[in-house]
């Protein structure tokens, strides 16, 4: 009968990645393991499974399959191996399926490693000077920590942990079975009379119930390091939540968030400012107090005929540069602002004004414009 093909066996397609033909073999060798799956044709589908992944997994061997098909791996070294030593990763699968291959155990044994705390996040909000200069925040911080009565045994002292009898300390139990194709099977659980902790505790510590660890509010003073923007992640080292097992604690992030200025925007280093000024700055020029972020005031020279969008820069009076010396500059915008409501001594002096102009003066000019704008005959 002919075999059949090694894609269609494993349901991928032809140009399916390693990635996903591992997956696809995985899904297919938990379902169809004569020691999980008790059919008649159970050990036949996975035999062949087991083949076909075997050599889409080669990259020399499915390209010779990909080639010739079948008969290319005849005598070429390519075809399945009874005794899986070209099989390469295929323990380490069947340790992931089902907890152990060919007498090794995995999974649980390492339930009782040493493990890192959770990390922790703290959210504050800074006004915009906060932010720019630095500031000091007490923050209060629910976490767990060791029991202090028992000291992270879980036992009222001066009792103490035993030994689990059951699974003798290790955490877990382990169960063997023979298989007609694997041989010896070994698989391991945690243990159900310890949970995995490989401990029993005959007297729980009446402030922590056993559990080791109680929830506790520390509070913490946050330095805010100046130039810090929104978003920003500061990490405290070691104030998240307990480890277990002697592992280390977790870290707590501060994540910063700014409060708008009414005055001032901030791009990046830099301090923006829109300054408004009349029409008669403007035109003549003048001489302005502006604002700074450090509280005091400085002073900038309009010259005559500026229009609105002129800039003009304050070096070193911007934010402070993160982790390095020096600080940005304040970037100052004009905006000329028309009059929308004039007393009658305004208007008369507009319409004077608009006298010295003369139409003559307004209608060349508007002539040059368009000429320089469409050329002229």
């Amino acid at each position: 009968m002919d075999k059949q093909d090694y894609y269609e066996t494993l349901g991928v397609p032809r140009d399916a990645n390693k990635d996903q033909i591992k997956k696809a073999f995985r899904k297919l060798a938990q379902q169809y393991h004569p020691d999980v799956n008790k059919s008649d044709d159970a050990e036949v589908r996975f035999k062949e499974i087991n083949e076909a992944y075997q050599v889409l997994s080669d990259d020399e061997k499915r390209a010779i399959y990909d080639r010739y098909g079948h008969a290319g791996l005849q005598g070429a070294g390519g075809g399945y191996n009874a005794d899986m030593s070209g099989f390469g990763d295929l323990g380490s699968i069947f340790e992931e399926l089902f907890g152990g291959f060919g007498g090794r155990s995995g999974g649980s044994s390492n339930r009782r490693q040493p493990r890192r705390g959770a990390d922790l996040r703290a959210d504050i909000r800074l006004t915009f000077e906060e932010a720019i200069f630095g500031a000091e925040r007490d923050l209060e911080i629910p976490r767990m920590e060791a029991c202090d009565h028992c000291h992270g045994s879980g036992a009222e002292p001066p009792t103490a942990p035993v030994v689990c009898a059951t699974c003798n300390g290790s955490g877990e139990v382990k169960r063997r079975q023979q298989s007609p194709l694997f041989g010896t099977i070994v698989t391991a659980s945690p243990c159900p009379t310890c949970n995995g902790a490989g401990e029993v505790i005959p007297s729980p510590c009446t402030k922590c119930r056993g559990r080791k660890f109680v929830r506790v509010t520390r509070k913490l003073n946050v330095k805010i390091p100046a130039g810090v923007d929104e978003g920003t992640r500061i990490r405290l080292a070691g104030e998240g939540e307990a480890g277990q097992f002697g592992g280390p604690p977790g870290n707590l992030y501060v994540v910063v968030s700014v409060a708008p200025h009414k005055f001032f925007v901030r791009n990046g280093s830099d301090i923006l400012l829109e300054l408004p000024i009349n029409v008669a700055q403007a035109a003549l020029g003048a001489t302005i107090k502006i604002p700074t972020l450090d509280g005091a005031t400085e002073t900038i020279e309009v010259p005559p005929g500026t229009q609105t969008g002129a800039q003009f820069r304050k070096r070193g009076l911007g934010v402070p540069h993160l982790q390095r010396n020096g600080r940005g500059d304040m970037i100052i915008t004009t905006r000329v602002e028309v009059p929308t409501k004039l007393t009658a001594e305004q208007k008369e002096l507009f319409r004077q004004l608009a006298r010295t102009f003369g139409e003559s003066s307004t209608r060349e000019e508007s002539k040059g414009f368009f000429d320089r704008l469409f050329g002229s005959d």
